[in-house]
């Protein structure tokens, strides 16, 4: 065999990513009708939780919240890097014996620890802008559907790369809530201009992300 048969090169273009790609967009979407169905179904069914007039009292409730994301989220997926590194060659993450398990499972933490971000900062406000226990079942769907994304990833990277879109609603109700939140912050400074304007100029960044990647690829 040739060397330029087996580099890496020769490797990437065998790879089909936008088959990947296609497979992936269709696990978002059926997972994001899924969720969006959880969503709205525990937002207008959920159990309410009461006391919620206060302030403070939603805040905690948000903390709660965030408490159990990152028991379940981020603290299993340290276990799991944690557990093979104790129990392979992997040991020494200087050694690059990595398996691909143990590989897809670093990936999951750090994607993790990057969006529990997004979605805690995102569920605080949303809490703020939720008065009372009707409005707070608004907070609990999207603590609910955030979880059981990130379940969703984790268990569908390790089937294949396309699966783990799977996971997307998670990220998208995030992004969603947190957009929300902003057009309420906009609205208190200027009115509906003020909302309009936080929306739109996140989308225009957006757009412009957008169009900068897909030119470059």
């Amino acid at each position: 065999m040739s060397d330029s048969a087996s580099s890496p090169a020769a490797g990437a273009g065998a790879y089909d990513w936008r088959r990947e790609r296609r497979t992936g967009i269709l696990a978002i979407a059926v997972s994001g009708l899924v969720s969006a169905a959880l969503w709205f179904g525990v937002a207008c069914l959920g159990p309410l939780v009461p006391g919620m007039e206060p302030v403070g009292a939603r805040m905690v409730f948000a903390l709660k919240c965030c408490c159990l994301a990152a028991l379940f989220c981020l603290v299993l997926g340290v276990e799991a890097v944690a557990h093979e590194r104790l129990q392979s060659p992997a040991f020494d993450p200087l050694m690059q014996q990595d398996t691909r398990r143990l590989r897809v499972n670093l990936r999951y933490l750090q994607n993790t620890l990057e969006q529990f971000v997004v979605f805690a900062v995102g569920l605080f406000g949303l809490a703020l802008y939720s008065p009372g226990p009707s409005a707070m079942r608004a907070v609990l769907a999207t603590a609910i559907v955030w979880v059981l994304a990130r379940f969703a990833f984790w268990m569908g990277y390790h089937h294949s790369a396309a699966m783990r879109g799977l996971g997307a609603p998670g990220m998208a109700v995030s992004l969603l809530v947190l957009l929300y939140v902003g057009a309420r912050i906009g609205e208190e400074v200027a009115g509906v201009a003020g909302a309009a304007a936080v929306v739109a100029l996140f989308l225009l960044i957006e757009a412009l992300l957008f169009w900068k990647t897909r030119a470059a690829a």
